[in-house]
């Protein structure tokens, strides 16, 4: 089962500008003398402190028991919560733990200004993993009727499935969707691993990302170009067959999945609002994918979908599949 419960997402996932963005899905109105996650407007760094990260990971020897006696393992430690000792991983000897308050908080707040503020920020996987999103509050709309958000979301992990990110992003609220700015080329990511000699260079990451305030003109060029990109029927199809091959390999229940999967991409295309004003252009085969990931894709039992679609953002896989999309695209096109 998913550590990710109902109760966890109300106490350890803070949403802000819901006056803009609207309530998350788990958002409850009676708190029951508890305090909400929930902010009209930005989240105020010291909630994120008090409320999140008011711990530390600590490092502590690691020993096994051969012969009744404990030994110790000297090229391993043991990573673990200060408050419920928790272990939240095991490493080598080099492992750096980068503290949520000072990777995430500290670093984000001194880049914040009077039009950045934080617009969400949560722990997963019962502290291993940690985000803080950082955003304009203010929705922007292209020529072509694409609105999103302008992001910045700095992420890492004790459980060593993150290295230190920090992401440029925009939440597509037409499409509904959260997707990265792979495609917008070069220069979205900066990263530090978790070794003793990673350090954060604000400047360098400010250099690195290009910050907030540049987004709004780089995406809108990007949707643009999307936008731009006719694709025809024969050429979706093609994609469909790339992508969601039915063949002899497959049993009975595999092509049926298939054909399920091929059916719901089509009609995201050709008929949801949160794509079909964009079909046959690349931003709307691109929306149809991503789509029918955030929304219809299979979860595993005891997960939450949103906690599922956090995980594949911040790991990366969301990239890639957003990527591999218009390679494919790409390939049949040229």
């Amino acid at each position: 089962m998913s550590r990710e419960t109902f109760e966890w997402l109300n106490n350890y996932t803070l949403i802000g500008n819901t006056d803009i963005r609207g309530t998350a899905w788990h958002h409850r109105v009676d708190h029951q003398g508890t305090e909400p996650n929930h902010y009209p407007r930005a989240i105020p760094v010291e909630d994120v402190n008090r409320r999140l990260f008011d711990w530390e990971a600590v490092e502590c020897p690691m020993y096994y028991k051969p012969n009744g006696e404990y030994v110790l393992i000297e090229d391993r430690k043991v990573i673990m919560r200060s408050d419920t000792h928790t272990v939240m991983g095991v490493f080598k000897s080099g492992y750096n733990p980068h503290q949520y308050n000072e990777w995430l908080l500290e670093n984000v707040a001194s880049i914040l200004d009077d039009e950045l503020g934080i617009s969400s920020a949560g722990l997963l996987r019962g502290g291993a993993q940690a985000w803080v999103e950082v955003s304009v509050p203010e929705t922007f709309k292209t020529p072509e009727g694409v609105e999103f958000l302008a992001n910045l979301l700095a992420t890492t992990s004790f459980d060593g499935s993150l290295a230190t990110t920090f992401k440029r992003s925009r939440q597509d609220t037409v499409c509904d969707n959260t997707r990265d700015a792979a495609l917008a080329g070069e220069g979205g990511v900066f990263k530090a691993r978790h070794s003793k000699y990673s350090g954060f260079k604000i400047l360098g990451a400010r250099e690195a990302l290009d910050m907030v305030h540049t987004m709004e003109e780089d995406f809108a060029k990007e949707i643009s170009e999307l936008c731009a990109m006719k694709v025809s029927d024969q050429e979706f199809d093609r994609v469909l067959q790339v992508l969601v091959p039915i063949n002899d390999e497959l049993s009975k229940a595999g092509i049926t999945k298939a054909e399920n999967k091929r059916a719901e991409l089509i009609n995201l295309y050709k008929n949801d609002a949160r794509v079909a004003p964009w079909t046959g252009t690349a931003f709307g085969v691109s929306a149809a994918f991503n789509t029918w990931r955030q929304h219809l894709a299979t979860v595993r039992k005891g997960t939450p979908r949103i906690i599922r679609n956090m995980e594949n953002y911040v790991t990366g896989k969301t990239t890639a599949e957003d990527q591999n999309v218009m390679e494919v695209l790409a390939g049949i096109q040229g």
